[in-house]
């Protein structure tokens, strides 16, 4: 597919994305992450250095056989020639010559000082490098971007120069120059004027590469296009050294919903929220819950006045549909909820509160000052749904769903005086409970007193409900409430269970951390009994 003219979406997440402190990505991570993009339909994926490093020097070796793109296509990133070499013999433009990538971005000096100081060369060798490896690689066949590297530092210390290596690159062939905020520290109104200038003097196409130290990296990314630039790079989740890059996601997002431009194949941008996730599974970093657009809470709602605003139109508190992002509208459920938010969390889960009514008003009247009753005492139900599921049950049938009936429960943490230190305490953890008509007394062992009391207890249910087989613990979260009593706190805690197709979280207080688990991980397992129609 050639997108030569078009608008181009071009994304770096699998090179400058994967330079962020703490994230390791395999070769086989990179392809996943190619596919997922591919899928979100951006016009480039920019894949890593071919013959900088093994692993990247793999990618493109697998690519060729594994990879099958259909709306992006593959670049390989490199350098220029090295100073007094000939671009046909360096090693380095040889690797891009052969990734069998059909693009190249080559990373060039466009800032003199940096020419001279960290290249170590002359600025008229400098342009004879940009010059001799764009014409060689374009000779070879392939289509060629060059990224202007700290262009924006180097226009204002030397602006002719600045502009000349753009020239000359755009002369020996190359299809654009991105102009690169590689130190990050534009704000918008500078980028927009430096761009203009670029276009409006040299009439090289534009492109733009901004990092978010200032914060502004979107926003700089916007104004550049605004200024005339027709080509946007940036990360998925605005991964990337330091602070970050522009995310990409973000970018695409604004261009198409507020501005009003198609970037990406029509409805794809639907799959924004479900990429942006997918890729942060690969990557192991979470993801923001407060990204734009994407985030779990981007379309959150609290406050009881927003929630009453949004049950007569969304529109009124939502900026945009969430459903043009792949991602939903939430209704949070806390002591700021009234009346309009639990009746609308209530219909999210499924459940029709019928408020108009007289007996509907009151069931609302009750499950309102039910929650905010309990989040006095430290309970949490904003990412906790499934306990506020129970709730809701329990106040609509009059009693908590339950599948089993405990008598007791306790837990030992035994740690041997003679110990080697780093050597893990042994918990031990014995339930007592009545279900399925009988009585099961089972003990557990764990590496920690949660650890042990959710073994035993799954193995207890587990004989009268087998479903629980499939119930595994992924997330556990806990938060000291009143931190000035010390030891003796109130804890609250979050657990996340999941049956390997979806997971749910349940929130726990208590006086301490094994009471507040406890309570978590019974209301984990009732939920995920309740939802397999137990």
């Amino acid at each position: 597919m050639d997108l030569h003219g078009a608008f181009h979406v071009y994304d770096t997440t699998l090179r400058d994305g994967a330079q962020q402190e703490g994230l390791s990505l395999s070769v086989a991570d990179k392809l996943t992450i190619a596919r997922h993009l591919d899928d979100l339909g951006v016009g480039y994926v920019e894949g890593g250095w071919p013959g900088a490093n093994p692993k990247d020097t793999e990618f493109f070796r697998r690519a060729r056989t594994e990879l099958s793109l259909r709306h992006a296509r593959l670049a390989a990133f490199g350098a220029t020639r090295r100073a007094g070499a000939v671009a046909a013999d360096d090693p380095g433009v040889a690797a891009l010559r052969d990734s069998g990538a059909g693009v190249v971005t080559l990373v060039a000096k466009s800032h003199a000082r940096h020419v001279e100081l960290a290249l170590r060369t002359t600025l008229e060798e400098n342009l004879a490098m940009v010059r001799d490896t764009v014409a060689h690689l374009v000779a070879e066949g392939q289509q060629v971007f060059l990224d202007a590297e700290h262009f924006f530092d180097g226009y204002r210390d030397d602006r002719d120069y600045a502009l000349e290596v753009l020239r000359t690159a755009a002369e020996a062939g190359a299809e654009l120059a991105a102009l690169c905020d590689t130190n990050g520290g534009m704000l918008p109104g500078w980028v927009a004027d430096v761009v203009h200038d670029v276009v409006e003097t040299t009439g090289v196409r534009v492109g733009i590469h901004c990092h978010n130290d200032t914060g502004c990296a979107v926003a700089n990314t916007l104004a550049a296009v605004d200024a005339g630039a027709t080509h946007v790079q940036g990360t998925v989740n605005g991964y990337g050294e330091r602070t970050g890059n522009a995310d990409l996601v973000a970018v695409v997002a604004n261009l198409e919903l507020k501005l009003g431009r198609q970037v990406l194949p029509p409805g794809l941008l639907r799959e924004a929220t479900r990429t942006a996730h997918a890729v942060a599974e690969v990557t192991n970093v979470p993801p923001s819950s407060r990204q734009p657009y994407v985030g779990t809470s981007a379309f959150a709602h609290k406050a009881g006045l927003h929630a009453s605003a949004v049950k007569v139109d969304p529109d009124l508190y939502q900026h945009t549909d969430p459903l043009g992002v792949g991602n939903d509208m939430r209704l949070l459920v806390s002591d700021m909820a009234g009346r309009a938010s639990i009746e609308l969390k209530g219909r999210e889960l499924g459940f029709d509160l019928d408020a108009d009514s007289p007996e509907g008003r009151a069931l609302v009247g009750r499950v309102t000052e039910r929650v905010k009753a309990l989040e006095s005492r430290g309970h949490t139900f904003e990412a906790a749904d499934a306990s506020f599921e129970l709730l809701l049950v329990e106040e609509i049938e009059g009693r908590r769903p339950s599948y089993f009936e405990v008598e007791s429960w306790r837990v030992i943490t035994e740690t041997l005086a003679h110990a080697r230190p780093g050597e893990e305490a042994v918990s031990e953890a014995t339930v007592k409970l009545r279900a399925g008509g009988e009585r099961f007394v089972v003990t557990g062992e764990g590496n920690g007193p949660v650890n042990a009391l959710d073994a035993a207890l799954r193995a207890a249910i587990g004989q009268a409900w087998p479903e629980v087989a499939t119930f595994e613990l992924i997330d556990y979260k806990v938060r000291i409430l009143d931190q000035g009593h010390g030891t003796d706190a109130t804890t609250r805690v979050l657990i996340e269970t999941s049956d390997g197709a979806s997971s749910w979280v349940t929130v726990g207080v208590g006086a301490n951390v094994v009471e507040a688990s406890w309570a978590a991980l019974v209301d984990g397992l009732t939920f995920g009994l309740r939802r397999h129609g137990a």
